[in-house]
C-alpha cells in the first residue's frame, strides 16, 4: 500500500532529486512550492513542470511574504546577490531568515490534512552555502517539534522529516538523480535567474551546481547567460 508524502519542491536540482527518490520508494507525492518574495521567482515555473513530469499526485503553490522583512539578497532589492568569489561571511547574504522553518511548517500543516506522516526536503550539509537551516541538527529538531505540536504526533502517528541528501556531495546527488531519470536541464539553481530561464553562472548556487556536474563527470545542461 502506497504512503502519502509532502515534498518541498523549489524547481532546483536538489528538490527534483528528492522528488524522484520519494517516488522510487513508492510514495504518493504531494509537492509544495512557495512564492515567498524571491527575486528568482521564475524557478516556480520549473517546479510546476517537474511535479508533472515526475509524477506528483498534486502540486500546490503557497504564497507567503518572507521578503517583507528583507535581510536577504534573495528577497531584498537593496542587497545585491554576490558572486561566488565575493562570499566572505560564514553565513552568506543569500541566507533567507527562517525560510526552511516556515516551509516545513506549511508542509507539516498539509501533511496533517492529507494524513501523511512523511515530509521530504532537499537540504544538504556538504556542498552547500553554509545556511544554518540545512544542517542535520535543524532537521532533527524540527522533527521533534513536529511530533510534539501536532495531533498526529500526539496520537502516536510519528511524523518523519526526510532529508536524503543531507550528507551527499553535489556530484553524488546528480548521479543518483540521473539513475532515477531526472532531466537536470529542466531544473534551475541560479539566484539571478532571468525571465528567459538563463542562469548567471557567477552566483554561489551556480558555482556549486557547475562544480557538481564537473565532479560527476557529466555535461552541465544549464542554460547560461551569454556574457
Amino acid at each position: 500500500m502506497s504512503r502519502k508524502a509532502v515534498i518541498l519542491l523549489s524547481g532546483g536540482l536538489d528538490s527534483a532529486t528528492v522528488l524522484a527518490m520519494a517516488k522510487s520508494e513508492g510514495y504518493e507525492c504531494y509537492c509544495l512550492s512557495f512564492s515567498y518574495g524571491q527575486k528568482h521567482s521564475a524557478e516556480l515555473e520549473y517546479a510546476e513542470r517537474l511535479a508533472a513530469k515526475l509524477g506528483a499526485v498534486e502540486h500546490r503553490l503557497a504564497r507567503i511574504d518572507i521578503g517583507a522583512f528583507g535581510g536577504s539578497a534573495l528577497t531584498d532589492e537593496s542587497i545585491e546577490v554576490p558572486d561566488a568569489n565575493e562570499s566572505t561571511n560564514e553565513i552568506p547574504l543569500t541566507y533567507v531568515p527562517a525560510r526552511n522553518t516556515v516551509f516545513l511548517s506549511y508542509a507539516l500543516g498539509w501533511a496533517e490534512v492529507l494524513g501523511a506522516t512523511d515530509i521530504f526536503i532537499g537540504v544538504n550539509a556538504v556542498d552547500y552555502s553554509g545556511y544554518p537551516d540545512c544542517r542535520p541538527e535543524f532537521v532533527s529538531a524540527f522533527e521533534n517539534m513536529a511530533n510534539l505540536a501536532t495531533r498526529a504526533g500526539v496520537e502516536g502517528n510519528k511524523l518523519t522529516i526526510h532529508a536524503p541528501l543531507i550528507d551527499l556531495a553535489k556530484s553524488e546527488i546528480i548521479r543518483r538523480g540521473l539513475n532515477l531519470g531526472v532531466d537536470y536541464a529542466e531544473t534551475v539553481s541560479c539566484y539571478r535567474l532571468n525571465r528567459q530561464g538563463e542562469a548567471c553562472g557567477e552566483c554561489d548556487s551556480c558555482s556549486l551546481r557547475a562544480e557538481g556536474f564537473k565532479q560527476a563527470g557529466v555535461d552541465d545542461p544549464t542554460c547560461y547567460v551569454e556574457l
